[in-house]
């Protein structure tokens, strides 16, 4: 199979197109035939070789971690799921920016979203999920999402909407007319935001959800005066150190299938950025780590 891969920790640069060999299913996993995979942050910090004292990985490495295609294998003890099925979801840490990946959690891809969409549910869907779980019942409840305009805050932001939450959104100026289409508050964050939240939310913010490790876990916990009111997916220091709830992403195929029955509403529709063909993947890594996006970059395969 054609994958993109890097032999050596490094800068976008390093990563090549190149032949690798195809991968087949374990127990409880299928293998898809990929039409497109996400790009999320943890795949240019581990291409950078930034998290290799945490997450060591077997070179050459192929990136990514989540995309969507049609099911070609399926292994043992595997139900529900079919040869054919079109399918988005979740592997390993790496392994999906290729032409075959394997899959251990996935749903079936609702028809409201095309290939590009559904390649940037999986890893977004599941970890907003968890940190707005984390949070409780978000019926009748204020709810402020810190980096609402980018992969996560905006899945967070329309799942949130969805469950009843009025929800007011941190972002830059020209991402406020896009969290509006999400159906968020819009407003902007750094110095001042508890002076801005008074006049937007004058009965208070009853929760927070952090998903841009900005250095503002602080002023979350006291703007909802309470740690346990506060959820990060991103500042796992800041939170284990002011006691917020601290959340990271698994592969659970029960939050990847409400997603998609989300989408099926027209509820939830993942918002793509910018898509860029396999031969483009250094251009996608080096957009993605320059950070500030609307949305996910996809990698169509």
């Amino acid at each position: 199979m054609r994958a993109a891969r890097f032999h050596a920790y490094g800068g976008a640069e390093s990563l090549v197109i190149e032949q690798a060999p195809d991968p087949h299913p374990g127990p409880g996993e299928i293998r898809v035939r990929v039409a497109a995979a996400g790009v999320n942050p943890i795949d240019w910090k581990l291409r950078a070789g930034t998290l290799s004292q945490v997450i060591p990985l077997e070179l050459p490495a192929i990136p990514g971690r989540d995309a969507v295609g049609v099911v070609d294998e399926i292994g043992d003890g595997v139900q529900g799921v079919s040869i054919g099925d079109r399918v988005f979801g979740l592997g390993g840490v790496t392994g999906a920016t290729a032409e075959l990946v394997i899959l251990s959690a996935w749903a079936h891809a609702p028809d409201t979203w095309n290939d590009e969409q559904a390649a940037g549910a999986g890893l977004a869907s599941v970890t907003a999920m968890r940190g707005l779980n984390a949070l409780g019942s978000l019926a009748g409840r204020t709810l402020l999402v810190e980096g609402a305009a980018g992969g996560v805050g905006s899945a967070a932001v329309e799942i949130a909407v969805a469950q009843g939450a009025t929800v007011i959104g941190t972002a830059s100026e020209r991402n406020h007319e896009f969290l509006t289409s999400l159906g968020a508050v819009p407003t902007t964050y750094g110095p001042g935001l508890a002076q801005r939240l008074s006049a937007l939310a004058p009965h208070g913010v009853d929760i927070a959800l952090d998903t841009a490790a900005s250095g503002s876990l602080d002023d979350l916990v006291a703007i909802t005066g309470d740690p346990t009111r506060v959820a990060t997916v991103a500042d796992h220091a800041g939170g284990q150190r002011l006691g917020t709830h601290v959340v990271n992403a698994e592969n659970d195929s029960t939050l990847l299938s409400a997603a998609a029955e989300l989408g099926r509403q027209g509820r939830y529709t993942p918002r793509i950025e910018q898509t860029y063909l396999l031969e483009g993947i250094a251009d996608a890594h080096a957009h993605a780590e320059r950070g500030r996006t609307r949305g996910k970059i996809v990698i169509c395969v």
